[in-house]
């Protein structure tokens, strides 16, 4: 008898299954859902606290280009390196195929990767670029 039992209440589980998947996949969605209203709301009060422009990054001196290089291209010719196994060697040739001088670059290099580590609002806008790129 008991084996029967076992077998009844395997049916019963199998048959509550889908509707056990669906109820998960609902709650997985709202999950995310939430995630995502929670990183935005976080995003706009970062953006506040570091003085942002609504829909923009903060601005200041040091977003100010280095040696004629902006931070938009500091994240290009940083990004380039990866085609070549991320060898630093190769950066002040990538940044020359994008019109920058080897000194500039050198002086670019140190001056953004200082500004990257004092302010992590330079730091969060080289991020996003690098990852966009």
């Amino acid at each position: 008898m008991g084996m029967l039992k076992r077998m009844k209440d395997m049916r019963d589980m199998v048959e509550a299954a889908p509707g056990m998947v669906a109820q998960a996949q609902q709650l997985g969605a709202q999950a995310q859902q939430m995630a995502a209203a929670q990183q935005a709301a976080y995003q706009a009060q970062a953006g506040q606290a570091l003085g942002a422009q609504p829909g923009g990054f903060a601005e200041g001196a040091d977003f100010d280009p280095i040696a004629g290089v902006s931070i938009e291209q500091f994240a290009s010719v940083s990004k380039g390196v990866a085609a070549f196994g991320y060898d630093p060697t190769k950066l002040p040739e990538i940044a020359a195929s994008k019109g920058i001088s080897a000194a500039d670059w050198q002086t670019a290099h140190q001056g953004w990767n200082e500004r990257i580590k004092r302010n992590r609002a330079v730091a969060q806008r080289f991020n996003q670029l690098y990852r966009a790129i």
